[in-house]
């Protein structure tokens, strides 16, 4: 078993940065993922501000993005595994683009509700379930193995910086424009997005075992055993769906939270959501020098844990200088946040097998993204019964305890975690198989 160190430097002079086919994917999704950060904070606007919708509606809204993975994650990754990724990723974006087209269209027209909203929820959560899915797959075919984890790292820093612009030109755009209008510049990310993958001169390779048909449930199965018994990726698993219950559930009332009980305006909310989401920045851009100077299994594990408790802060926050603990909470737990996903990820990406990939990648969201829906409507349910203070008080609280999870399976015992199977783990899925 050999342990994921951080990359080796490339022989590209330059790096990542000269690597043409790289460079355009990190274009079409700096300017994607930049679109959806705004979108996170201008659909609960364009719900609160324009149509009156209540606290529970506002997070069905984070649960009606997020429940496609608990419904068609499965056969997704199955199909992904089947199918060339890139074009799996242009439909994706596609569908994405006439989707968020639709509500200012709809808003124009007077005909905008929050069933409609849902329903672009819904449908966009969907795109992304098999767009998340082929792009995860399809990067280390993009990279040498040595490159993977400086392009994930590259990756989850510019996300996290569009975490941090999105939900500031959020805030301006519905200041100046309107919540509804916001969305055209998602809308616009998408065909970026879709322009740059078509500019992408690689050709994937043709792997037979890859691309092989066996059954749908077959393929499907396969992807479940390999997470299953494996003890990284059962544990990585198994945290990610308890603390993504936290972590959703107390995004998805913040807005309503900053609102209606802080007392803030719509302008100042994506103020302050872009200085929380620094955070992440830094965390992102941090990860490969943690796991170099303490080991990515030590340093996965520091953040992780370390870094939830903060978020106690923000349902301490009051108007005026007091707004500051719900920035100062945000940003720790985006910190730790963003370096466990640089480390997690690079990880998947050279443990599992190029032709499981998609399938492993996809259980392993399955498990961590279909709890994300009920963080959502435990948020909202929570908000409306006892009021969305006590709300924030108990998913922060809950999330503070899923830490310790990480310290079950063989994580503790390492340095560094592997970036390949050993022998014997292959040999006895082969036998149990």
């Amino acid at each position: 078993m050999t342990a994921l160190s951080p990359p080796r430097a490339s022989r590209r002079p330059g790096g990542l940065l000269r690597h043409r086919d790289f460079r355009l994917l990190w274009i079409g999704q700096a300017t994607s993922k930049l679109g959806s950060s705004v979108t996170s904070v201008a659909l609960p606007l364009v719900a609160v501000a324009t149509l009156d919708a209540s606290t529970f509606q506002v997070a069905l809204l984070s649960a009606a993005a997020w429940l496609p993975w608990l419904l068609i994650g499965l056969p997704a990754g199955a199909w992904v595994d089947r199918l060339p990724r890139r074009p799996v990723m242009l439909a994706g974006d596609l569908a994405a683009l006439l989707l968020f087209l639709s509500v200012p269209v709809a808003a124009w027209l007077d005909r905008l509700t929050v069933v409609h909203l849902l329903g672009v929820a819904l449908g966009a959560g969907t795109a992304s379930v098999f767009f998340q899915t082929a792009y995860q797959a399809y990067l280390p075919s993009l990279l040498d193995r040595e490159e993977v984890a400086e392009g994930n790292a590259k990756l989850q820093s510019t996300e996290a910086a569009a975490q941090v612009g999105g939900p500031g030109a959020a805030g301006l755009i519905v200041q100046f424009a309107g919540a509804v209008n916001a969305l055209l510049l998602d809308a616009a990310s998408f065909l970026v997005s879709a322009f740059c993958l078509l500019g992408i001169r690689a050709r994937e390779p043709r792997d037979g075992d890859a691309r092989r048909h066996g059954t749908l449930l077959r393929e499907i199965g396969e992807g479940l055993r390999f997470v299953g018994r494996d003890p990284y990726l059962r544990v990585l698993a198994l945290f990610s769906a308890a603390s993504n219950i936290g972590l959703i559930g107390y995004q998805s009332i913040l807005v309503v939270f900053l609102i209606r009980e802080v007392g803030v305006s719509p302008g100042m909310v994506g103020a302050l959501a872009a200085a929380a989401s620094l955070g992440g920045v830094l965390g992102a851009a941090s990860a490969t020098f943690w796991a170099r100077r303490f080991g990515s299994s030590r340093s996965l594990l520091a953040a992780e844990i370390g870094a939830a408790p903060f978020g106690l802060l923000i349902p301490l926050t009051t108007p005026g200088a007091g707004l500051a603990l719900t920035v100062a909470g945000g940003f720790a737990v985006a910190a730790g946040a963003a370096v466990g996903n640089v480390l997690k990820g690079s990880f998947r990406q050279t443990y599992s097998p190029p032709a499981l990939l998609g399938r492993v990648t996809v259980s392993m969201q399955l498990v961590g993204y279909g709890t994300i829906p009920l963080g959502a409507l435990l948020g909202g349910t929570l908000g409306d019964a006892l009021g969305v203070r006590p709300a924030m008080w108990i998913i922060t609280s809950a999330l503070a305890l899923t830490g310790p999870i990480l310290l079950i399976g063989p994580l503790r015992h390492h340095r560094d975690l592997p970036d390949r199977r050993s022998g014997h783990q292959a040999a006895d899925e082969r036998a149990a198989a």
